[in-house]
Protein backbone atom coordinates (compact mmCIF):
# COMPACT_ATOMS: atom_id res chain seq x y z
CA UNK A 1 0.00 0.00 0.00
CA UNK A 2 1.28 3.49 -0.84
CA UNK A 3 -1.28 5.46 1.13
CA UNK A 4 -0.87 6.49 4.73
CA UNK A 5 -3.02 4.25 6.90
CA UNK A 6 -3.52 6.60 9.84
CA UNK A 7 -2.82 10.11 10.99
CA UNK A 8 -0.11 10.85 13.55
CA UNK A 9 0.57 14.14 15.33
CA UNK A 10 4.14 15.53 15.36
CA UNK A 11 4.32 14.97 19.14
CA UNK A 12 3.65 11.26 18.66
CA UNK A 13 6.35 11.11 15.98
CA UNK A 14 8.85 12.29 18.58
CA UNK A 15 7.75 9.63 21.06
CA UNK A 16 7.93 6.82 18.51
CA UNK A 17 11.31 8.05 17.28
CA UNK A 18 12.74 7.93 20.79
CA UNK A 19 11.41 4.39 21.20
CA UNK A 20 13.08 3.35 17.93
CA UNK A 21 16.37 4.93 19.01
CA UNK A 22 16.19 3.21 22.39
CA UNK A 23 15.67 -0.15 20.66
CA UNK A 24 18.58 0.39 18.28
CA UNK A 25 20.68 1.58 21.23
CA UNK A 26 20.38 -1.84 22.84
CA UNK A 27 22.56 -3.20 20.04
CA UNK A 28 24.59 -0.21 18.81
CA UNK A 29 26.47 1.04 21.86
CA UNK A 30 26.80 4.80 22.27
CA UNK A 31 26.72 7.00 19.14
CA UNK A 32 23.28 8.39 20.04
CA UNK A 33 23.89 11.57 18.06
CA UNK A 34 24.88 9.61 14.94
CA UNK A 35 21.90 7.29 15.35
CA UNK A 36 19.57 10.29 15.61
CA UNK A 37 20.94 11.61 12.32
CA UNK A 38 20.39 8.26 10.58
CA UNK A 39 16.80 8.10 11.83
CA UNK A 40 16.28 11.74 10.85
CA UNK A 41 17.31 10.90 7.30
CA UNK A 42 14.81 8.03 7.16
CA UNK A 43 11.96 10.06 8.68
CA UNK A 44 12.69 12.87 6.23
CA UNK A 45 12.16 10.38 3.41
CA UNK A 46 15.75 10.33 2.22
CA UNK A 47 18.82 8.15 1.93
CA UNK A 48 21.81 8.10 4.28
CA UNK A 49 25.51 7.67 3.55
CA UNK A 50 27.50 6.14 6.42
CA UNK A 51 31.13 6.95 5.72
CA UNK A 52 33.77 5.61 8.08
CA UNK A 53 36.50 3.03 8.51
CA UNK A 54 35.53 -0.66 8.50
CA UNK A 55 34.40 -2.28 11.73
CA UNK A 56 32.72 0.72 13.36
CA UNK A 57 29.13 -0.56 13.30
CA UNK A 58 27.77 0.81 10.03
CA UNK A 59 26.30 -2.49 8.83
CA UNK A 60 24.96 -3.32 12.28
CA UNK A 61 23.26 0.08 12.41
CA UNK A 62 21.45 -0.47 9.11
CA UNK A 63 20.23 -3.93 10.10
CA UNK A 64 19.12 -2.69 13.53
CA UNK A 65 17.06 0.17 12.09
CA UNK A 66 15.38 -2.21 9.64
CA UNK A 67 14.35 -4.47 12.53
CA UNK A 68 13.19 -1.63 14.79
CA UNK A 69 11.18 0.00 11.97
CA UNK A 70 9.62 -3.30 10.88
CA UNK A 71 10.90 -2.97 7.32
CA UNK A 72 11.79 -5.56 4.71
CA UNK A 73 15.59 -5.53 4.58
CA UNK A 74 18.17 -6.61 2.05
CA UNK A 75 21.92 -6.28 2.02
CA UNK A 76 23.95 -5.88 -1.16
CA UNK A 77 27.71 -6.18 -0.92
CA UNK A 78 29.32 -3.94 -3.53
CA UNK A 79 32.45 -5.44 -5.10
CA UNK A 80 34.61 -4.44 -8.10
CA UNK A 81 32.96 -7.08 -10.32
CA UNK A 82 29.35 -6.21 -9.42
CA UNK A 83 27.16 -5.45 -12.45
CA UNK A 84 24.19 -3.04 -12.66
CA UNK A 85 21.86 -6.02 -13.22
CA UNK A 86 23.02 -7.41 -9.86
CA UNK A 87 21.45 -4.33 -8.28
CA UNK A 88 18.26 -3.80 -10.28
CA UNK A 89 17.51 -7.31 -11.52
CA UNK A 90 17.32 -8.65 -15.07
CA UNK A 91 15.26 -10.63 -17.56
CA UNK A 92 15.96 -14.36 -17.58
CA UNK A 93 14.72 -16.94 -20.07
CA UNK A 94 12.11 -19.27 -18.58
CA UNK A 95 12.28 -22.59 -20.44
CA UNK A 96 8.91 -23.73 -19.06
CA UNK A 97 7.06 -20.72 -20.45
CA UNK A 98 9.31 -20.16 -23.43
CA UNK A 99 9.59 -16.46 -22.58
CA UNK A 100 11.71 -14.00 -20.65
CA UNK A 101 10.64 -13.15 -17.09
CA UNK A 102 11.92 -10.41 -14.84
CA UNK A 103 13.81 -11.45 -11.74
CA UNK A 104 13.85 -8.56 -9.28
CA UNK A 105 17.15 -7.52 -7.76
CA UNK A 106 17.86 -6.65 -4.12
CA UNK A 107 16.80 -3.02 -4.71
CA UNK A 108 13.19 -4.20 -4.44
CA UNK A 109 12.89 -3.84 -0.68
CA UNK A 110 12.04 -1.23 1.97
CA UNK A 111 15.51 -0.71 3.38
CA UNK A 112 18.53 -1.53 1.22
CA UNK A 113 21.96 -1.72 2.77
CA UNK A 114 24.41 -0.84 0.00
CA UNK A 115 27.51 -2.10 1.77
CA UNK A 116 30.83 -0.52 0.77
CA UNK A 117 29.20 1.26 -2.15
CA UNK A 118 32.46 2.89 -3.22
CA UNK A 119 34.19 -0.45 -3.84
CA UNK A 120 32.37 -0.87 -7.16
CA UNK A 121 32.97 1.12 -10.38
CA UNK A 122 30.80 4.18 -11.18
CA UNK A 123 28.67 2.31 -13.75
CA UNK A 124 27.30 0.03 -11.04
CA UNK A 125 27.08 2.84 -8.50
CA UNK A 126 24.87 4.75 -10.92
CA UNK A 127 22.44 1.81 -11.12
CA UNK A 128 21.07 3.06 -7.83
CA UNK A 129 20.50 6.63 -9.02
CA UNK A 130 17.06 6.13 -10.56
CA UNK A 131 15.87 4.05 -7.62
CA UNK A 132 17.06 6.63 -5.09
CA UNK A 133 15.55 9.63 -6.84
CA UNK A 134 12.50 8.33 -8.70
CA UNK A 135 11.63 5.30 -6.51
CA UNK A 136 11.55 3.15 -9.63
CA UNK A 137 13.77 0.89 -11.71
CA UNK A 138 13.97 0.68 -15.51
CA UNK A 139 15.27 -2.52 -17.07
CA UNK A 140 15.35 -2.97 -20.86
CA UNK A 141 12.70 -0.32 -21.39
CA UNK A 142 10.32 -1.59 -18.70
CA UNK A 143 9.76 0.51 -15.58
CA UNK A 144 8.98 -1.03 -12.21
CA UNK A 145 7.79 1.02 -9.24
CA UNK A 146 9.38 0.36 -5.85
CA UNK A 147 7.18 -0.16 -2.81
CA UNK A 148 7.14 2.59 -0.22
CA UNK A 149 8.84 3.27 2.04
CA UNK A 150 12.14 2.84 0.20
CA UNK A 151 15.42 3.97 1.71
CA UNK A 152 19.07 3.30 0.99
CA UNK A 153 21.59 3.17 3.79
CA UNK A 154 24.94 3.05 2.04
CA UNK A 155 28.23 2.42 3.78
CA UNK A 156 31.44 3.79 2.30
CA UNK A 157 35.08 3.61 3.23
CA UNK A 158 37.07 6.87 3.22
CA UNK A 159 38.32 7.73 -0.26
CA UNK A 160 41.92 7.40 0.93
CA UNK A 161 41.24 3.71 1.69
CA UNK A 162 42.76 1.27 -0.81
CA UNK A 163 40.46 -0.13 -3.50
CA UNK A 164 37.79 2.56 -3.46
CA UNK A 165 36.12 4.52 -6.26
CA UNK A 166 34.98 8.07 -5.44
CA UNK A 167 31.21 8.44 -5.65
CA UNK A 168 30.11 10.76 -8.49
CA UNK A 169 28.87 14.16 -7.34
CA UNK A 170 25.43 13.40 -8.80
CA UNK A 171 25.10 10.35 -6.57
CA UNK A 172 26.47 12.06 -3.46
CA UNK A 173 23.80 14.72 -3.96
CA UNK A 174 21.10 12.02 -3.79
CA UNK A 175 22.03 11.24 -0.19
CA UNK A 176 20.12 13.45 2.20
CA UNK A 177 23.00 13.45 4.66
CA UNK A 178 26.33 11.85 5.43
CA UNK A 179 27.12 10.45 8.88
CA UNK A 180 30.38 9.29 10.46
CA UNK A 181 30.55 7.21 13.64
CA UNK A 182 34.18 7.41 14.66
CA UNK A 183 35.95 5.11 17.10
CA UNK A 184 34.08 4.30 20.32
CA UNK A 185 35.16 5.52 23.72
CA UNK A 186 36.99 3.04 25.97
CA UNK A 187 33.92 2.28 28.09
CA UNK A 188 31.71 1.99 25.01
CA UNK A 189 34.03 -0.56 23.45
CA UNK A 190 34.08 -2.57 26.65
CA UNK A 191 30.26 -2.45 26.69
CA UNK A 192 30.24 -3.95 23.18
CA UNK A 193 32.29 -6.90 24.46
CA UNK A 194 30.19 -7.26 27.61
CA UNK A 195 26.92 -7.41 25.68
CA UNK A 196 28.38 -9.94 23.24
CA UNK A 197 29.33 -12.24 26.12
CA UNK A 198 25.97 -11.72 27.79
CA UNK A 199 23.85 -12.81 24.78
CA UNK A 200 26.18 -15.77 24.06
CA UNK A 201 25.86 -15.49 20.28
CA UNK A 202 26.96 -13.17 17.50
CA UNK A 203 23.57 -12.02 16.21
CA UNK A 204 21.54 -9.43 18.09
CA UNK A 205 17.83 -9.20 17.32
CA UNK A 206 15.56 -6.20 17.92
CA UNK A 207 11.79 -6.34 18.17
CA UNK A 208 9.91 -4.04 15.80
CA UNK A 209 8.78 -0.79 17.41
CA UNK A 210 6.71 0.36 14.40
CA UNK A 211 5.81 -1.06 11.00
CA UNK A 212 6.03 0.26 7.44
CA UNK A 213 2.56 1.84 7.57
CA UNK A 214 3.36 3.66 10.81
CA UNK A 215 6.64 4.89 9.37
CA UNK A 216 4.79 6.36 6.38
CA UNK A 217 2.39 8.08 8.78
CA UNK A 218 5.34 9.49 10.77
CA UNK A 219 6.87 10.83 7.58
CA UNK A 220 3.57 12.43 6.55
CA UNK A 221 3.20 14.08 9.97
CA UNK A 222 6.39 16.06 9.38
CA UNK A 223 4.52 18.10 6.77
CA UNK A 224 2.65 19.71 9.68
CA UNK A 225 5.89 21.09 11.18
CA UNK A 226 5.90 24.84 10.54
CA UNK A 227 8.90 26.59 8.95
CA UNK A 228 8.68 30.38 9.22
CA UNK A 229 9.74 32.45 6.23
CA UNK A 230 12.77 33.81 8.08
CA UNK A 231 13.96 30.25 8.80
CA UNK A 232 13.46 29.27 5.15
CA UNK A 233 15.47 32.27 3.98
CA UNK A 234 18.17 31.42 6.53
CA UNK A 235 18.41 27.94 5.02
CA UNK A 236 18.76 29.39 1.52
CA UNK A 237 21.41 31.85 2.72
CA UNK A 238 23.47 29.05 4.28
CA UNK A 239 23.41 26.96 1.13
CA UNK A 240 24.19 29.93 -1.11
CA UNK A 241 27.12 30.89 1.12
CA UNK A 242 28.80 27.53 0.44
CA UNK A 243 28.95 28.50 -3.24
CA UNK A 244 30.76 31.75 -2.47
CA UNK A 245 33.29 30.45 0.04
CA UNK A 246 36.89 30.97 -1.21
CA UNK A 247 37.87 27.35 -0.48
CA UNK A 248 35.01 25.88 -2.50
CA UNK A 249 35.07 24.96 -6.17
CA UNK A 250 31.43 23.81 -6.35
CA UNK A 251 28.99 24.61 -3.56
CA UNK A 252 25.86 22.84 -2.41
CA UNK A 253 22.98 22.64 -4.88
CA UNK A 254 19.36 23.62 -4.11
CA UNK A 255 18.92 20.00 -3.10
CA UNK A 256 21.11 20.94 -0.13
CA UNK A 257 18.59 23.59 0.89
CA UNK A 258 15.82 21.03 0.68
CA UNK A 259 17.83 18.61 2.81
CA UNK A 260 18.29 21.29 5.47
CA UNK A 261 14.56 21.99 5.47
CA UNK A 262 13.53 18.35 5.78
CA UNK A 263 16.10 17.44 8.41
CA UNK A 264 15.40 20.57 10.47
CA UNK A 265 11.75 19.54 10.63
CA UNK A 266 12.78 16.17 12.07
CA UNK A 267 15.07 17.82 14.61
CA UNK A 268 12.17 20.02 15.69
CA UNK A 269 10.03 16.93 16.31
CA UNK A 270 12.89 15.32 18.24
CA UNK A 271 12.84 18.45 20.40
CA UNK A 272 9.11 18.15 21.06
CA UNK A 273 8.12 21.06 18.81
CA UNK A 274 5.92 21.45 15.74
CA UNK A 275 7.93 24.42 14.47
CA UNK A 276 11.56 24.86 13.39
CA UNK A 277 14.04 27.14 15.17
CA UNK A 278 17.49 28.21 13.86
CA UNK A 279 19.23 25.72 16.19
CA UNK A 280 17.51 22.87 14.37
CA UNK A 281 19.05 24.04 11.11
CA UNK A 282 22.50 24.48 12.64
CA UNK A 283 22.53 20.97 14.09
CA UNK A 284 22.00 19.33 10.69
CA UNK A 285 23.99 21.76 8.54
CA UNK A 286 27.26 19.82 8.40
CA UNK A 287 25.71 16.36 7.77
CA UNK A 288 23.39 17.82 5.11
CA UNK A 289 25.84 20.08 3.26
CA UNK A 290 29.43 18.91 3.71
CA UNK A 291 29.23 16.00 1.24
CA UNK A 292 27.71 18.31 -1.40
CA UNK A 293 30.75 20.61 -1.43
CA UNK A 294 33.68 20.18 -3.79
CA UNK A 295 36.80 21.89 -2.50
CA UNK A 296 39.46 23.52 -4.62
CA UNK A 297 42.38 21.13 -5.31
CA UNK A 298 44.80 23.09 -3.15
CA UNK A 299 42.43 22.72 -0.20
CA UNK A 300 42.76 18.95 -0.35
CA UNK A 301 46.54 19.34 -0.10
CA UNK A 302 46.01 21.43 3.02
CA UNK A 303 43.62 18.77 4.37
CA UNK A 304 40.74 21.21 4.69
CA UNK A 305 37.54 19.37 5.65
CA UNK A 306 34.27 20.39 3.93
CA UNK A 307 32.64 20.25 7.39
CA UNK A 308 35.05 23.02 8.46
CA UNK A 309 33.78 25.13 5.54
CA UNK A 310 30.20 24.57 6.70
CA UNK A 311 31.23 25.66 10.19
CA UNK A 312 32.67 28.91 8.83
CA UNK A 313 29.50 29.49 6.82
CA UNK A 314 27.40 29.02 9.96
CA UNK A 315 29.51 31.56 11.84
CA UNK A 316 29.33 34.12 9.03
CA UNK A 317 25.59 33.83 8.29
CA UNK A 318 23.32 35.68 10.74
CA UNK A 319 20.53 33.53 12.16
CA UNK A 320 17.04 35.00 12.51
CA UNK A 321 15.87 35.84 16.00
CA UNK A 322 12.22 35.20 15.20
CA UNK A 323 10.27 34.79 12.03
CA UNK A 324 7.12 35.89 10.33
CA UNK A 325 4.09 33.72 9.63
CA UNK A 326 4.92 31.24 6.86
CA UNK A 327 3.70 32.59 3.53
CA UNK A 328 2.59 29.09 2.48
CA UNK A 329 0.42 28.56 5.58
CA UNK A 330 -3.34 28.98 5.46
CA UNK A 331 -5.23 30.63 8.29
CA UNK A 332 -4.00 32.78 11.11
CA UNK A 333 -0.91 32.58 13.33
CA UNK A 334 -0.20 29.44 15.30
CA UNK A 335 -0.18 29.54 19.09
Amino acid sequence: MNDVDRSIAPAEVGQLARAVLDAVGTVVVGKRDALELVLAGILAGGHVLLEDLPGLGKTLTARSFAQALGLDFRRLQFTPDLLPADVTGSFLYDQRNGDFTFRAGPVFTNLLLADEINRTPPKTQSALLEAMQEKQVSVEGVTYKLDEPFHVLATANPIEYEGTYPLPEAQLDRFLLRVSFGYPQHEEEWEVLRRRMSRRREEADIKAVVDAATLRAMQAALEDVVVEDSIGRYIVSLTAATREHPSVLVGASPRGSLALLLLARVRAVFGGRDYVVPEDVKEVAAPALAHRITLRPEMWLRRVDPAFVVGEVLEATPAPASGALPSYAAGGPRH
